[in-house]
């Protein structure tokens, strides 16, 4: 069999899914994609809905190499995971926080129409919840000017008594490298890596102290564990709202690199009302599992998580456009 042919088999293995999210995330209140099968087992082709078919390249490609590509050896049996808060009431921030079990919590912060007020009461929150001992970083997507960043990462530093690191604080690797020179706190890249046409460029320019590297955006597990070698800068494995098909390609990167130093945003599965295999990746006392490959999805659970017929239409309709840019 050719690969052609080989790919044109895991496409029309295609199974869509559809799953409430818990809380609104990203602009979003739903997440939906397709699973892939394959010779070395399943994978997830789950981009968000407003990235054009060319930001979705690097996402198919990943879910192919997974589907036809035996995982790279694990370094660790067990990855520590943090428990990501999204734009929420500093009530729920703080239940949720105090059951997730983990040590290290991700805040969300400058969502659209929200107050920096309001992303101060839920970092105070967090930090009750986690006790002294706990771990705060914040992502704020790209949203802050240089001098926004200034001003916002004093006030929720002292909120959170000490950030471990505020992620993606700017949206360009300029603006990144002019806060760090401003501030402290450890600047974490997510966007100016998994978004850039050169992915090492952020370490290059010393705009951050961490790269967060994320297998679907960059390609694929082999792919960006060669990124995460390469830019020399320690590493935060994170998923983007994955099933747990999508999670254990993620921790299947965090258990292959040398070091890891910091816990990794993989503890998401929570996020979502449900999932698409029987054992979700669940973390227990914030840390996961690594893998040996990826888990098979259960008939009955993508039966109850079915997409409507016209979101399926444009789902099938979107990776045949992309799968022509990826491998035409």
């Amino acid at each position: 069999m050719t690969s052609y042919d080989m790919i044109n088999d895991i496409l029309a293995s295609a199974r869509p899914f559809s799953i409430p999210l818990r809380n609104r995330f990203r602009g979003t209140d739903i997440r939906e994609g397709l699973l892939l099968d394959g010779p070395a087992g399943w994978a997830e082709f789950a981009p968000f809905t407003d990235y054009d078919d060319a930001a979705c390249v690097p996402w198919l490609r990943a879910a192919v190499d997974t589907a036809i590509r035996n995982w790279p050896a694990p370094q660790r049996s067990l990855v520590e995971v943090n428990t990501t808060v999204p734009v929420v009431a500093p009530d729920r921030a703080r239940d949720m926080v105090a059951a997730s079990g983990c040590r290290t919590a991700k805040v969300k912060v400058a969502g659209p129409g929200v107050s920096l007020y309001d992303d101060v009461s839920r970092v105070a929150a967090v930090r009750e919840a986690l006790g002294p001992g706990g771990k705060i970083r914040i992502d704020a997507n790209g949203a802050w000017s240089v001098d926004e960043a200034v001003a916002a990462i004093g006030e929720l530093s002292c909120a959170a008594d000490g950030l471990e690191y505020v992620e993606q604080p700017c949206r360009t690797i300029d603006d990144l490298a002019r806060l760090r020179g401003r501030v402290d706190v450890p600047i974490a890249a997510d966007e100016s890596i998994r978004l850039a046409t050169d992915p090492l460029e952020v370490a290059r320019r010393g705009a951050a102290d961490i790269a967060v590297i994320k297998v679907g955006p960059l390609g694929g597990v082999w792919h960006a564990l060669t990124i995460a070698t390469e830019c020399g800068l320690p590493v935060v494995v994170s998923s983007a709202v994955d099933t747990s098909i999508g999670l254990a390609a993620g921790l299947a990167l965090a258990g292959a690199l040398p070091e890891l130093p910091y816990a990794c945003g993989l503890g998401t599965a929570s996020l979502l009302t449900g999932d698409v295999v029987s054992r979700s990746l669940m973390p227990t006392d914030g840390v996961l599992p690594v893998v040996p490959y990826p888990p098979a999805p259960d008939p009955t659970l993508l039966a109850e998580h079915a997409m409507s017929p016209e979101r399926e239409d444009y789902w099938r309709d979107r990776i045949t456009r992309v799968a022509a840019l990826a491998f035409g």
